[in-house]
């Protein structure tokens, strides 16, 4: 066979993802923070798009509010409250009750102190003549009000272990120690570090660093700086003067009391059963994280993206969450007015903002259809769980979603992904509806993993001391309810949902009682 050069001519198909099918991929799958971040980016980098302010008014309420402001023209008189109270927009001042007291408004003033000139006041006058000062009443020069300067002004634990330490200590010496040990705190409060390496990389005497740390434990919150939780519990106790013998032999065997061997604790710290859940509940008391109840950062409610309530006639109706669904317009007017003037390289700049702009607004369209159908369908196949709890929901997979709504499988996984429902039974992620298949006895129907997780916490909850129920139990009841399930499932269920085994469930309830 010759080998030589040859000239070939092959036609083929192949999918090529562009920028945009690439957008509105992301959008599908960003949660509702995401997409809000992601438009306030395009916002600054496209000129052509705004952001719709306008607010959508019902038509029996939009009828009333013309009513109300054609009878106080008509009249000018003020309008009777009754008639107010059911109106969309806020009344004008022509249009007050006349039962309002003006003078009863709070007023808060102008932020820099200063009177505004009107009638009645000249406008040199300030509030140093009337002997007030320029501040705010609650001595905040920055013009914040109450909860903004609440908020703003709240020490750190180590601004207030800081300043704890200025009036504790006199000694430069011992004040370096102690902002070394502030400067060593971790999240719960504690200092890992033993007092023989402070002391080694500090150059200071042992006894000196552990002089100060434990003068620095009966700070407020007491038991920081604690280098583990038995010093950190035997600080608080000792600031209630309850570290007596008995107790700090329990201390010394806290891994017994966490695998509950209670026969043994009463032989070590020598005391009976009574006296030892006595000492137990006072430990229960005591913070083991004394530090972490500062500096933490507030968690943000979750805000869910699609709303559910009952219709009339026992349907659901379901709708997106206005505050979660984005808005926004392109500036046509805008984008017309000035291509008449712009010369032709910026045309090409115009053209293709302007086409950014609408595929933007056509994705996150097409975005809020897209959860609105596979959510609708989610729970439209999730029914039994809306009108009789979890213990009825069904097996569902994303395979069962895609082909009801005709979608391929991963644009239902990018949907459902961190996208919440508030439904009549509580706020759901939309994954939590999917659930695998447990086989039913006999060939019976299949029953869902979450279905049975619930059933096997309820089984555990209606426990007394006298009926606690072994894996192998739980595994027989669930039999005779239909359900084929292996002991090692149940046991795997029982670790997700945080139950301890049944020989401690039982010494649980043995202390309780």
């Amino acid at each position: 066979m010759a080998i030589g050069p040859r000239l070939e001519l092959r036609q083929s198909q192949n999918l090529v993802m562009t920028p945009q099918l690439r957008q509105a991929i992301k959008l599908l799958q960003f949660t509702n923070l995401e997409v809000a971040a992601f438009i306030e980016e395009e916002l600054e980098r496209n000129p052509l798009l705004e952001r719709d302010e306008r607010v959508d008014i019902p038509p029996e309420r939009a009828a009333l509010d013309q009513r109300i402001d054609e009878r106080a023209t008509a009249s000018g008189e003020p309008v009777s409250t009754d008639l107010l109270v059911t109106a969309g927009t806020l009344p004008s001042e022509q249009q007050a009750p006349l039962d309002t007291d003006i003078g009863a408004q709070f007023d808060d003033g102008p932020s820099d102190g200063v009177f505004e000139p009107g009638e009645g006041n000249s406008g040199d006058q300030t509030l140093s003549d009337w002997g007030m000062s320029g501040a705010s009443s609650s001595g905040n020069p920055d013009g914040l009000d109450g909860i903004a300067q609440l908020v703003a002004g709240a020490p750190s634990l180590r601004d207030h272990l800081a300043e704890q330490l200025r009036l504790a200590f006199t000694d430069p010496g011992e004040r370096l120690i102690g902002a070394h040990l502030i400067a060593l705190l971790d999240g719960a409060g504690r200092v890992l570090v033993d007092d023989a390496a402070l002391a080694r990389a500090l150059g200071v005497p042992e006894p000196r660093v552990a002089s100060v740390r434990a003068r620095m434990m009966r700070f407020d919150p007491v038991g920081v700086f604690a280098v583990d939780l038995k010093s950190c519990l035997a600080a608080q106790l000792a600031e209630r003067n309850r570290l007596d013998p008995a107790m700090q032999a329990l201390l010394d065997n806290l891994e017994l009391l966490g695998r509950r061997e209670l026969k043994r604790l009463q032989q070590v710290c020598e005391v009976d059963a009574e006296d030892l859940a006595e000492m137990i509940a006072e430990i229960k008391a005591l913070d083991p994280k004394p530090g972490a109840g500062y500096d933490s950062t507030p968690m943000l409610p979750i805000v869910p993206d699609v709303l559910m309530r009952a219709a009339p006639g026992g349907d659901w109706l379901l709708e997106l969450n206005p505050d979660t669904m984005p808005r926004l317009l392109v500036a046509q007017a805008f984008h017309a007015k000035v291509l008449l003037r712009a010369p032709k390289e910026e045309r090409a700049f115009l053209s293709e903002k302007l086409a950014s702009a609408n595929w933007l607004v056509k994705s996150l369209h097409q975005r809020a259809q897209t959860i609105l159908k596979v959510s609708s369908e989610v729970m439209r196949q999730q029914e039994g769980f809306l009108a009789r709890g979890a213990g009825h929901l069904r097996p569902l997979i994303l395979r069962d979603i895609a082909e009801a709504v005709e979608m391929h499988e991963s644009t239902v996984s990018r949907v459902t992904a961190n996208k919440y429902i508030a439904t009549p039974r509580g706020l759901f992620e939309l994954k939590y509806f999917f659930t695998t298949a447990i086989a039913g006895t006999a060939g019976g129907e299949s029953h869902s993993a979450e279905a049975i997780r619930h059933r096997i916490r309820g089984m555990v909850a209606a426990e007394t001391v006298h009926t606690i129920l072994s894996d192998d139990a739980i595994v027989a009841a669930l039999r005779q309810e239909g359900v084929d399930i292996a002991r090692r499932t149940v046991a795997k269920y029982r670790d997700a949902l945080r139950i301890p085994s049944s020989v401690q469930r039982k010494r649980d309830k043995s202390l309780s009682a």
